[in-house]
């Protein structure tokens, strides 16, 4: 009988897989995640004004990497 894992750290230590869920619990601490400049709530009045709110917020997650640039 054989037994495959989801979740492993390869050899070396470089690399770890997650293959099922990655549950993280109450109290637990994430270190190393890039922490973004804060986004003030938008007070658009007009569509032009809250596209230009919404594009700031693109371009912050673009720069802290957590979206793919164009």
């Amino acid at each position: 009988m054989s037994y495959n894992t989801k979740n492993f750290t390869e050899q070396g230590g470089d690399k770890t897989v997650i293959g099922g869920t990655l549950e993280i619990k109450d109290g637990a601490v994430v270190t190393g995640l890039p922490v973004l400049d804060n986004q003030a709530s938008s007070t658009a009045a007009t569509v032009e004004d809250l596209v230009t709110d919404f594009n700031a917020l693109i371009t912050k997650l673009k720069a802290a990497g957590l979206m793919n640039s164009d």
